[in-house]
């Protein structure tokens, strides 16, 4: 059974082209290792509700968007493995530097699911 692991984060607006840059090249790496997709999507049509929302769950601040991705695995088990390998890379170490990131890493979430339904 396919394994998914999604994340939410915000970022400023005036840095997703960094971000995208920096996705690109991690999306590469991580299909490289065996990932069957990378995604990145910025939000669209994402409004603040009262009591949840995907701006409010990232804490959106003025002049953020709020990106949701996700990557796509074999198994968890292949995921697993991958994410090990995807880890210990040395093209990632500069993108895993918090003071490099173009984006608050610690308003970021994330986890990993197992597929209900895949129509």
């Amino acid at each position: 059974m396919r394994y998914v692991d999604g994340f939410v984060v915000p970022v400023p607006k005036k840095k997703l082209e960094a971000y995208r840059r920096m996705a690109q090249k991690a999306g590469r790496i991580w299909r490289e290792h065996g990932a069957l997709e990378f995604v990145e999507c910025v939000a669209d049509d994402v409004k603040r509700g009262k009591s949840t929302s995907f701006p409010r769950s990232v804490k959106q601040k003025p002049g953020e968007t709020v990106m949701f991705s996700y990557i796509v695995f074999k198994s968890r088990a292949q995921r697993d493995r991958v994410n090990a390998k995807v880890m210990k890379d040395p093209r990632l170490a500069k993108m895993m530097d918090p003071t490099a990131m173009p984006f608050d890493g610690k308003r970021m979430f994330y986890g990993g699911f197992k597929i209900l339904v895949n129509a």
